[in-house]
C-alpha cells in the first residue's frame, strides 16, 4: 500500500542555478546533496513541512537523466511514493499488470530502496515506488 507521496523529481541542467533558484522560491536551504553512481545523477532534497522536491542533474551523458533532458528538457521527471514493503508492493503491482522498469529495488538517493513502474502503464508518469532502509 502506498502511504504517500515520498517526493517530486525535477530534472535539472544546471545544479548550482536551480538550488540558488529552487532555496528563494521555497524559503530554506537544500539539506541533502548526494551523488547516486550507479544512476549517473547527482541529487539534491528540498523539504518544506511534510513535501519533498528531488533536483536532478546527470553526471554521465548516458544516464536516464541525461536522456530525459535532451528529449524532453527541464522540468518534472518523476513522482515518488514511499511503501513500507517495496517487496509487496512489486508483487501486488505485477499481479495488477503494471510493468516494472527493473523488478529489483535499488539503492536510490536519501537512504531509500527504489523500484520504477513503467509510464506506458501510469499515463505517461514515471512513478517511483520508495522504502527507507532499516
Amino acid at each position: 500500500m502506498v502511504n504517500k507521496i515520498e517526493h517530486i523529481g525535477i530534472a535539472v541542467k544546471n545544479m548550482d542555478d536551480a538550488n540558488v533558484l529552487f532555496e528563494k522560491m521555497l524559503g530554506v536551504p537544500s539539506y541533502k546533496m548526494e551523488a547516486v553512481e550507479s544512476e549517473g545523477v547527482l541529487t539534491s532534497f528540498f523539504q518544506t513541512g511534510n513535501n519533498k522536491i528531488e533536483l536532478l542533474v546527470a553526471t554521465n551523458p548516458e544516464s536516464p537523466i541525461a536522456k530525459f533532458l535532451e528529449k524532453k528538457g527541464e522540468g518534472i521527471h518523476h513522482i515518488a511514493f514511499d511503501v513500507d514493503d517495496i517487496e509487496a508492493e512489486i508483487t501486488r503491482l505485477k499481479s495488477e499488470g503494471f510493468v516494472l522498469i527493473n523488478e529489483v529495488p535499488k539503492k536510490g538517493a536519501d537512504n531509500k530502496l527504489v523500484v520504477f513502474l513503467h509510464p506506458k502503464n501510469t499515463n505517461g508518469v514515471l512513478v517511483e515506488l520508495c522504502q527507507e532502509i532499516k
